[in-house]
C-alpha cells in the first residue's frame, strides 16, 4: 500500500471546513466511519475504498480514538503530514469547546434542582445504552472459547486484584500471542510483563522505578489539588494506552480518576459521562470535564490536549511505514487477546457505576427501557437520552432514588 499524499497544492480551506463540520455534526463511536467513508471516500474521492479500510484496519490496532486517528489518516493522504495534523485539529476543536461550555453551565447551574433532575434521568440511560455497547462489542470480540476464557479473566483480574487496566492489556496482549501467534515469543512476552508487575506491586522500598512506576494501578488520593503537569502526564497515559475505543477510556478513567486518584465523585463522573454524549465526536472529550473539576480553566485545555497527543504522534509516526507493519503478525495475534480482555474489563466498568446511576425503581425501569428500546426497537441514543432528560427535568425521578 502506498500512503503518499497527492501531489499538488495542498487544500487547507477543504480540510478545515470538512473536518470542522464533521466535528461538529457526526456522531462518536462506531458510526463515524460510516460517516468518514461516505463524505470523504465516495464523495470526495481522496482515497480508493480499499486504501479507507486499510486506514480502518491500522486506526483499530493502535491506543485512543479512532474517529480522531482516521480523520489524521484521511487529512495525511489527503495534504501529507501537515494535513494529517488539520484534519485531527478540526475535528476535536468543535467537541471541545462545546464539552467546556458544558461543562462551565454545569459547574454554574447542576446543583439547581433543575438541571440536577436532568441528570438523574439521563444517568440510568446512559448506562442503558453503556450496556448495550459492551454486549453489542462482546459478540466481535469473543469468537471462541479462550477467548471467552480471557474476557472473564480481565473481569475478575480487574475487580479483584490490585492490578490496573494497562498491565492486564499488556498480558493479555502477550497471551494473545500466544494463542494465535508464535507460542515462544508469546511465553516470553508474558513472562516479561509478569514479571514487571510484580516488580512494581512488591518491590522493596529501596528500590525506586519511577518510570515504570506509572504503569502500575495510580496512587490514592492526594490531599492537595493536582497540578497541570500531573493531569497532562496522566491524559498523555491514558491516551497512550487505551485499546480499543471510547468505552475501554470509560473504564480506565472510572477506575482511575474516581477509585484511585479520587478527582472526581461517583455521581460527578456520571454527570460528565452524560455531558459528553451531548457533544459530538469522540467520547475521549470527557478529560475536559475532568480537568475543568481538578484543576479549573487551564486544567480542561491541558487534558483535553493531552490525551490525544500520543494518537497525533503515533498515527503521524507510523504512517510513512504503514506499508512495513502491516507484515507484522503478532501485532494482529496481541489484538486478539486484548479484545475480549478488554470486554470483561469494560463489564467491570459498567457494575461500579450500576449503583449510582440506577439507586431506584423508576431509574432502573428507565435503564431496562432504554436497552430494550435500542434492542428491539433499533431506537437511537439521541431520542432515548432526549425522553430521559425531560422525565428528570419535570421530576417523575425526584423521589425514587
Amino acid at each position: 500500500m502506498h500512503t503518499a499524499p497527492r501531489v499538488g497544492r495542498a487544500p487547507w480551506r477543504e480540510i478545515v471546513r470538512l473536518f470542522l463540520t464533521l466535528g461538529a455534526l457526526s456522531p462518536g463511536g462506531p458510526g463515524l466511519i460510516g460517516v468518514l467513508q461516505t463524505e470523504v471516500q465516495e464523495k470526495r474521492g481522496w482515497l480508493s475504498q480499499a486504501r479507507f479500510v486499510e486506514g480502518v484496519a491500522l486506526v483499530n490496532m493502535l491506543p485512543g480514538p479512532s474517529g480522531a486517528q482516521l480523520s489524521i489518516f484521511l487529512g495525511y493522504i489527503r495534504a501529507g503530514w501537515w494535513g494529517g495534523l488539520l484534519a485531527g485539529l478540526c475535528f476535536l476543536l468543535p467537541s471541545f469547546v462545546l464539552m467546556l461550555t458544558l461543562t462551565l453551565l454545569y459547574t454554574s447551574y447542576g446543583a439547581l434542582p433543575g438541571l440536577r433532575g436532568v441528570f438523574r434521568g439521563l444517568n440510568p440511560v446512559v448506562v442503558g445504552i453503556f450496556a448495550v455497547a459492551v454486549y453489542r462489542l462482546s459478540s466481535a470480540a469473543i469468537t471462541d472459547v479462550p477467548q471467552g476464557v480471557l474476557a472473564l479473566a480481565g473481569a475478575l483480574a480487574l475487580g479483584l486484584t490490585p492490578l490496573g487496566i494497562v498491565p492486564l492489556l499488556l498480558l493479555a496482549g502477550a497471551l494473545g500471542v500466544v494463542l494465535y501467534g508464535s507460542r515462544p515469543w508469546g511465553l516470553v512476552a508474558t513472562t516479561v510483563v509478569a514479571a514487571l508487575q510484580g516488580i512494581l506491586l512488591w518491590s522493596p522500598p529501596w528500590l525506586h522505578l519511577p518510570v515504570l512506576s506509572g504503569w502500575a494501578a495510580s496512587p490514592g488520593a492526594s490531599p492537595y489539588p493536582p497540578g497541570l503537569g500531573q493531569i497532562g502526564l496522566f491524559f498523555v497515559k491514558v491516551g497512550l494506552f487505551t485499546f480499543g475505543g471510547g468505552l475501554v477510556l470509560l473504564a480506565f478513567l472510572q477506575d482511575q480518576v474516581v477509585q484511585h486518584l479520587q478527582w472526581l465523585t461517583p455521581q460527578a463522573f456520571l454527570d460528565g459521562l452524560a455531558l459528553g454524549r451531548l457533544t459530538p465526536g469522540p467520547i475521549p472529550m470527557l478529560a475536559a470535564f475532568i480537568g475543568y473539576n481538578a484543576a479549573g480553566l487551564w486544567g480542561a485545555v491541558v487534558a483535553g490536549v493531552a490525551i490525544f497527543v500520543p494518537s497525533f504522534v503515533l498515527l503521524l509516526s507510523l504512517l510513512p511505514m504503514l506499508e512495513h507493519l502491516e507484515r507484522v503478525a503478532w501485532l494482529n495475534a496481541a489484538r486478539q487477546g486484548m479484545s475480549p480482555a478488554i470486554i470483561g474489563m469494560i463489564a467491570v466498568a459498567l457494575l461500579k457505576v450500576l449503583p449510582t446511576a440506577v439507586s431506584g425503581l423508576v431509574p432502573g425501569v428507565l435503564a431496562l427501557a432504554t436497552v430494550g428500546a435500542m434492542v428491539g426497537w433499533r431506537v437511537g441514543p439521541v431520542p432515548l437520552m432526549a425522553v430521559g432528560a425531560a422525565i428528570g427535568a419535570i421530576g417523575v425521578l425526584w423521589g425514587a432514588g
